[in-house]
């Protein structure tokens, strides 16, 4: 390669350029361009690693994301079903006090009718229930039933004294040596004692009755009846409703009799049965 060269006008001439100079030149553009290149390429693929690990992490997030979903999921059906189960326990457990309640007023019937209490075994609101709250909702219902049939049946005494006449034949007191049918049981007392309904029910007669004297009929579930005689006092009127225990009259000598004392008898369908079977549960 030559290169044209004048001085001072002077005819040109041409000076030669090394060609090893042209080689080292054209060595180092080239290794330039490598490095360039290879620069390029490195910024290329961490530029395409640094994407995917964008998109790595995002698809991270968003697995998290579901699981913590997941987890609050859980924790609330776990919250719901804890909440259930504390709702049947309520449950439960309102089913056993309003048990305890009727049992206490079985007793409170028997007490009043002159009758020991009925023992039952003392449920425990702790103890998990057996079938859940149906066997409760079932018992409480049972319950209910018995406090009702036990309320409006006659049972126990009208009033607390010994007896001085059953149910049955006896010897005619009018009538010396003569015999008659007693429908009911006579109690002792004195005139003035209290006389006390052996049921619930709504009073159907209220008055003088001929050989009963002063009586008081009360009609009971069951077309049951229970009638008071001979009373000194009535303190209920016809058509009042009365609970058991309640005084309905006072102890007398009313009517047909000799001498003070409470003529009690109950009847069934308008026949007069013995009220000894009345008197205590065994029935």
């Amino acid at each position: 390669m030559g290169i044209i060269y004048r001085k001072n006008n002077a005819q040109p001439r041409i000076v030669q350029v090394k060609a090893r100079h042209v080689n080292s030149l054209k060595f180092t553009v080239a290794a330039v361009l490598i490095v360039v290149m290879v620069l390029m390429t490195a910024i290329v693929r961490l530029s395409s690693e640094a994407a995917q690990q964008r998109q790595e992490n995002s698809r991270l997030q968003s697995q998290i994301a579901t699981l913590q979903g997941q987890i609050e999921k859980n924790d609330q059906d776990a919250l719901l079903q804890s909440a259930a189960k504390e709702g049947q326990r309520s449950q439960a457990v309102s089913y056993l006090s309003a048990i305890q309640s009727k049992l206490k007023r079985i007793n409170e019937f028997m007490s009043k009718r002159g009758l020991h209490g009925i023992s039952f075994r003392k449920l425990n609101i702790d103890d998990k229930p057996k079938s859940e709250t149906k066997l409760y909702a079932e018992f409480n219902n049972y319950l209910d039933r018995l406090v009702n049939t036990i309320a409006y049946t006659p049972m126990g005494y009208p009033r607390l004294s010994s007896f001085t006449s059953f149910f049955g034949s006896r010897g005619n007191p009018f009538d010396f040596g003569g015999h008659e049918f007693h429908p009911g049981i006579d109690f002792s007392g004195h005139k003035g004692d209290p006389v006390k309904c052996t049921a619930s029910g709504r009073v159907v007669f209220a008055g003088r009755a001929g050989g009963y004297g002063n009586c008081v009929k009360i009609r009971h579930n069951n077309n049951i009846e229970t009638w008071y005689g001979h009373l000194s006092k009535i303190n209920v009127k016809e058509g009042e409703r009365v609970t058991v225990g309640e005084l309905i009259g006072k102890v007398g000598s009313t009517g047909r009799s000799t001498g003070p004392h409470l003529h009690y008898e109950i009847r069934k369908n308008g026949k007069p049965v013995n009220p000894k079977q009345y008197l205590s549960l065994n029935m």
